[in-house]
């Protein structure tokens, strides 16, 4: 697979800086850095990003989860290596990834879910990390990055 043009961010660098400044913006909200890669990692996934899934499970890896969940994490409802808490974040990433898959795209279970187990500021950082990771999902996806590439 060849890209079809660089990561329109790259190409517009004044565009890059403030999405990674997001990005490092979630890292201070109190999530645990495993649980947000989850995220990033799963959203990737739905979205079919091969450049953020590779990336995605290398820095999943280097934060610390372990292979069962990485293995797993398309499959973790049916997979008994998940917290609650992740379980919850999951949940929340993939009702925020699908939005246009249901006319109440992310229902006040799957909310209240994950604000059982997560306070407004973590919240703020779920959200933010769903929303980021949907964008570079788009940007490399619609311009084809291959997996592995770098910038």
């Amino acid at each position: 697979m060849e890209a079809r043009m660089k990561n329109p961010a790259v190409v517009l660098p004044e565009a890059m800086q403030p999405l990674l400044d997001v990005m490092k913006a979630t890292r201070t909200g109190g999530v645990a850095e495993e649980t947000l890669e989850l995220v990033h990692l799963r959203a990737s996934q739905i979205n079919g990003c091969s450049f953020c899934v590779d990336g995605g499970a290398r820095s999943a890896r280097k934060a610390g989860v372990g292979d069962d969940k990485l293995f797993a994490v398309a499959a973790w409802r049916e997979a008994p290596y998940f917290s609650d808490e992740e379980r919850a974040a999951l949940a929340l990433t993939e009702a925020a990834t699908r939005l246009a898959d249901s006319s109440d795209p992310v229902p006040d279970a799957v909310w209240d879910a994950a604000a059982d187990h997560f306070d407004e500021r973590q919240l703020a950082a779920l959200v933010l990390t769903i929303g980021i990771t949907n964008l570079f999902n788009r940007l490399n996806a619609t311009t084809r990055q291959p997996a592995g590439a770098g910038w």
